[in-house]
């Protein structure tokens, strides 16, 4: 069997929901504290089967870390795949990893499981013993690389695992005390004085200085990220940077802009609306998704709550031929009632939970969805701790598609994306906007923002 990308997508049956409307009244704070598991999908949320040994397993180690591998793919992959199909690839990589044609069978053959830890234990004979384990590993991780969407599912050192982690949870190595010139200790003045002095010298090079705009967006960062005493806290004690950043555009309208879904997701938006919910503050809101890399779809329950309200439902997974609803897990958020004209940007880079929370807000008409379809990137991934190692010393888990994210139509976003209500690349984009929002300030706004997509 060639070494290729799996099969096409199963074909899903069409739904289309009533959209209803983004409704104006309180309902209920944020109440609930989030849940955060392994890997882009942990918790309550990835429901999966356990990848328990067989009765039978084998006692050999390499023959038993593959045979967990084996079934930890049978019983968790988002598609159903029989005995043959996954033999043929065990198969197909040993040989290739090999460069043997040791236990070679025709494709028509029947492969049970049986049969083919019969044929690996031969392949394995072959291999000297201090090589055995790396020759294991190159095998499940290439088995995990070829199943559908290809190379989304890997065999993950300790390494590896935990800077997935750290991408998750948003940690950073960035020093933003090193950026404004500010020691660790200084005070929420001083850090401020920083900030105006600095910004001050960078917005007259920006314009002119590609190097300049960039340092100045670093230096915003970490201005936000210090002048903020919660955000702050979480950066000194666990390296954690503020995912969500926002500006005044004008006295009406509000930017934010969601760059990753993490835990601290919700708490900061929160935290940031607060601080213009006043009277004579902004009405109109710029909720911007563009660049958004996703991360942990746990969060999200608790993350549309604010914008959809209780209860309702949040996102679709499919897994195994089955579909299940989630749910959102709070409540209307006081500080974002108040804006009555709502756009969301997207572009070709919001991905994965992002795409998720994007059909979300479409389905439930939170504002008009601006901009360019996204990167169809609809996959749910889990981290799979193995018992069965190889060596104590260099442990393995599997990072493993466990389920396919459904859009607002019923249909699966991977590969397809969620289309925008208003694509810019249209050359009446602008009118079609003013039809849902005769406001000129804001179409001028966002042609601003856009032009830097």
């Amino acid at each position: 069997m060639e070494i290729k990308k799996n099969s096409k997508l199963p074909n899903f049956w069409y739904t289309k929901l009533m959209p209803k409307v983004f409704r104006k009244k309180i309902l209920l704070v944020l109440t609930a504290a989030v849940l955060f598991g392994g890997g882009f999908a942990g918790g309550w949320l990835a429901k999966e089967k356990l990848a328990g040994k067989q009765k039978s397993s084998p006692s050999e180690p390499h023959l038993a870390f593959l045979d967990e591998v084996y079934q930890t793919i049978s019983q968790n992959y988002w598609e159903k795949i029989s005995d043959q199909q996954l033999g043929q690839l065990f198969l197909a990589a040993s040989q290739k990893v090999s460069g043997s044609s040791l236990g070679q069978t025709e494709t028509n053959e029947n492969l049970d499981k049986e049969k083919l830890f019969q044929k690996l234990k031969e392949i394995l004979k072959s291999i000297p013993e201090e090589k055995k384990s790396d020759f294991v590993a190159q095998i499940s991780d290439l088995v995990l690389a070829n199943l559908a969407p290809a190379g989304r599912s890997r065999l993950y050192t300790q390494k590896e695992e935990k800077a997935l982690s750290e991408n998750v949870n948003n940690v950073t190595s960035e020093d933003f005390y090193q950026i404004l010139e500010v020691p660790k200790e200084a005070s929420s003045e001083a850090i401020a004085r920083a900030y105006r002095q600095k910004s001050a010298v960078l917005e007259k090079e920006a314009e002119k200085s590609p190097t300049a705009a960039a340092e100045l967006k670093k230096v915003k960062k970490a201005y936000q990220t210090l002048a903020d005493s919660a955000s702050r806290q979480l950066y000194n004690q666990a390296g954690i940077e503020p995912t969500l950043e926002y500006q005044l555009l004008t006295s009406d309208i509000l930017h934010l802009h969601l760059k990753k879904i993490s835990p601290t997701s919700l708490e900061e938006l929160k935290r940031v609306t607060e601080k213009f919910d006043k009277e004579g503050g902004p009405t109109t809101l710029i909720f911007d998704l563009r660049d958004n890399i996703g991360g942990s779809l746990d969060i999200l329950p608790y993350l549309l709550g604010p914008f959809i309200g209780p209860d309702s439902e949040a996102f679709r997974l499919y897994h195994q031929g089955e579909r299940q609803a989630f749910r959102s897990q709070t409540g209307w958020l006081p500080s974002l009632v108040r804006y009555k004209k709502v756009v969301i940007l997207i572009n070709g880079n919001t991905q994965s939970s992002a795409e998720a929370m994007a059909a979300a807000l479409k389905k439930y008409n939170v504002g008009v969805l601006l901009g360019t379809p996204t990167r169809g990137w609809g996959t749910v991934e889990k981290v799979f701790p193995l018992s069965q190692q190889q060596d104590k010393n260099n442990k393995y888990s599997i990072f493993l598609v466990h389920s396919l994210v459904l859009a607002d139509d019923g249909q699966p976003i991977e590969g397809r994306g969620v289309t925008p209500t208003i694509d810019i690349r249209s050359a009446d984009w602008k009118k079609q906007l003013q039809a849902y929002f005769n406001y000129p300030e804001i179409i001028s706004k966002l042609d601003q923002l856009v032009q830097l997509d």
